[in-house]
């Protein structure tokens, strides 16, 4: 019995758990913690609530699922509470009167996925929940729900028989923010798709955005939730995110009916829905319209004449049957620049940081001239520096000696690699986006052209779309067949890269690098108002749309400097962040302020977003902002332009490209940095407050109400 998913000592039948998901979460992560399945309650409590948080777990039926992975879990656990009052988990039928608690290990793999999946496709059963809401006894509740969660994987239906069980499936894709995920994964174990009735739709959907972390799931979920309501849909969606991509099993591909793309940086692998009706947009379209993007995936599978993914035969190029498709010009490059800054981003966070910790253990002379070169080429663990390093006949001194300025040259000194990868990166996968593998060697060279004549991320943007253009041109010559071979190896990068090296240091690279030296003097000549006009622009760029283009694009033009290392540049990295990280934490605020204005749910996520605005993660005001755009985004820039311009008023400079709060050491002046935040967060707080004060949500005035009247049922 130790060895089972759920055991009675697991389940709380009829018990009053209080009136919040916290609580409920908390009681349940007891239950798991009392049966030895948990370490710690705390920390599995707080990992489901962070979990929760993202976005509610309520499902159909008066249920919910929260779930987690979590460090002090021993092994896949499942908790039940039959809860006397019901709570709200943020379900379409109002408050969830079942709750399960799936609890994973953090190094478990998806195994509270697939659990996630067998129980979303059980709950659509009305005599399952009949089960559930009349068992008299624990052994029972661990009866039925070990019959679902042990059941085998199913065989593939012959197509007589589909129509008996398509609604099912189709109703059983997860709901919540990660059984989205496990929908894909576990229709991929399975040894086919079911056929449908005739009057279903079967539709696939890929969702991504550039940083694979918020909006990738907000729109699975949407788009989940919207089928998942529906009897005319079966829904299954591959979220192409930060973590590992579980791909959808082929045959569910080939047997679809139409394919939605919500996605904001192009699909991977987008040959395998060649010939499928398509729908396509940008990731926020899936979030804030479903129920259209649904049926115009409908309607595409019933038109003959809709745009259809178009195969790849002969070309080596995903991105060239996007062309037949007819998507347009400007939204594919849009995607591609978007892919190449989110491939971008990690060599610059990594980089970043790393030259963070080199100031903090070795001091800031570490990064003059060459000294850093000088300690890590002359210097070992055995041969120690000290305050004055002499290296291939220079001397440098510094304020620090010892292990202290050698581990941190060696930091600075891997910092600067990963730094001086970020053009070529941008630029090769900006390329990649265009023309898929073809596009990477002339993207990364072109990139690297760039920086040697000096046109820095400029030339890396021209030069990402210049290659993967070429790319994509030359890979739809039709050639021979024993010469096709040798076209995506050897002819394709070798043509490309010669192209673009040619028309850089013949005609685009002084032209870029003049465009690039001129901004840099530009922003080195800025001070008094018109820095503050450069970061009040900043503020609202990264508060618009909170992690989408526009905020990737202020972004980029802040690390982008970090190279230079000018303090110029680091002046609008540290106006970046700041304002970034104001959104999350003016909304927490807000909603301990003035609790009764905000959903039950926004006042759960408000508990948590603090801790990721002092991070700087500013998708932690996405549920907020998806909710209630017209009040919350106009807010937020009024706060970020705030702090953007006191920022930049007091001259505040950051060596590191993350980490918020954190990295404070390498932030100057510090006490700045944090007034500027301050500051834009009250006036970010007062602003929605008084947005929803002076012109309320009545959506959210009713689910407070609902909230308020809970506890009297008790």
């Amino acid at each position: 019995m130790t060895d089972q998913i759920i055991t009675p000592d697991l389940v709380a039948l009829d018990a009053d758990f209080g009136s919040s998901t916290t609580e409920v979460i908390e009681k349940l992560a007891g239950l798991v913690h009392a049966a030895g399945r948990a370490t710690d309650q705390a920390v599995l409590a707080s990992d489901a609530k962070a979990r929760e948080a993202k976005s509610g777990t309520g499902v159909p039926g008066g249920v919910a699922i929260p779930h987690c992975r979590s460090e002090a879990v021993t092994k896949p656990t499942l908790a039940f509470a039959r809860l006397a009052n019901g709570v709200d988990f943020s379900g379409p039928d109002g408050d969830a009167h079942l709750v399960f608690l799936i609890a994973a290990p953090a190094g478990g793999g998806k195994e509270h996925l697939k659990i996630l999946s067998k129980l979303a496709r059980a709950l659509v059963r009305k005599d399952f929940l009949a089960g559930l809401r009349e068992a008299e006894t624990p052994e029972r509740i661990v009866e039925l729900v070990l019959g679902v969660v042990n059941a085998p994987a199913k065989k593939k239906k012959p197509a007589a028989d589909a129509a008996t069980g398509a609604a099912g499936a189709g109703a059983a894709g997860a709901t919540a923010a990660g059984a989205t995920a496990a929908s894909s994964e576990a229709a991929s174990s399975e040894a086919a798709a079911p056929a449908a009735k005739a009057d279903v739709t079967r539709i696939v959907a890929i969702t991504a955005c550039p940083t694979g972390i918020a909006h990738t799931y907000m729109a699975a979920d949407s788009l989940t939730q919207e089928a998942d309501a529906r009897a005319d849909v079966d829904l299954v969606v591959e979220t192409q995110g930060s973590s590992a991509v579980t791909p959808v099993d082929p045959k569910i591909i080939e047997a679809a009916d139409a394919v939605i793309f919500a996605t904001d940086v192009g699909v991977k692998d987008r040959e395998r829905f060649a010939g499928k009706p398509v729908v396509e947009s940008g990731v926020k379209r899936a979030i804030n319209e479903p129920t259209k993007m649904i049926d115009e995936a409908i309607a595409a599978a019933k038109n003959p004449h809709a745009h259809r993914v178009a195969g790849t035969a002969g070309s080596s190029s995903a991105a060239e049957a996007e062309d037949e498709k007819g998507l347009g010009w400007g939204k594919r490059i849009q995607q591609a620049v978007m892919t190449g800054v989110s491939y971008m981003v990690p060599f610059v966070a990594a980089g970043g940081l790393l030259l963070a910790l080199g100031f903090l253990l070795a001091g800031y002379d570490v990064g003059s001239d060459d000294g850093w070169k000088a300690i890590v080429l002359g210097n070992s663990l055995t041969n120690l520096p000290g305050n004055e390093v002499i290296y291939d006949g220079v001397t440098y001194n510094f304020d620090r000696s010892g292990l202290l300025l050698y581990l941190g040259a060696v930091c600075f000194a891997t910092g600067q690699m990963a730094m001086s990868f970020i053009v070529a990166a941008l630029s090769g996968y900006i390329a990649y986006a265009l023309a898929a593998r073809p596009g990477i060697v002339p993207g990364f060279v072109g990139g690297a052209v760039s920086v040697l004549v000096g046109a820095g991320f400029i030339g890396g943007l021209v030069t990402g779309i210049v290659a993967g253009l070429v790319a994509m041109w030359i890979g739809s010559w039709k050639v021979p067949r024993f010469i096709g071979s040798l076209m995506p190896v050897v002819i394709i990068p070798l043509l490309s890269s010669l192209t673009v090296g040619v028309l850089m240091f013949l005609l685009l690279g002084r032209p870029l690098a003049a465009l690039m030296n001129g901004l840099q003097d530009w922003l080195t000549s800025m001070s008094g108002s018109s820095a503050a006009i450069l970061g009040i622009i900043i503020g609202l760029m990264m508060c618009s749309d909170l992690g989408g283009p526009i905020n990737k694009a202020a972004y980029l033009f802040g690390t982008a400097g970090l190279s230079t290392g000018d303090e110029a540049s680091l002046k609008i990295m540290a106006a970046v962040m700041a304002t970034g990280m104001v959104p999350p934490i003016a909304l927490s605020v807000a909603t301990f302020v003035r609790k009764n204005l905000f959903t039950p749910a926004e006042q759960e996520n408000g508990k948590s977003s603090w801790l990721l605005g002092l991070s700087f993660v500013s998708e932690g005001a996405i549920p907020f902002a998806a909710a209630d755009p017209l009040r919350v985004i106009p807010s937020m820039m009024l706060g970020g332009a705030t702090t953007g311009a006191l920022s930049m008023i007091f001259g505040v400079t950051s060596q590191a490209p993350h980490g918020g709060i954190f990295v404070i050491f390498a932030i100057a002046p510090w006490w700045g940095f944090i007034v500027s935040i301050i500051a834009g967060v009250l006036v970010g707080a007062i602003a929605v407050i008084a947005m929803k004060q002076f012109w309320p949500n009545k959506a959210a005035e009713a689910a407070a109400a609902k909230a308020e009247k809970a506890p009297a049922h008790a």
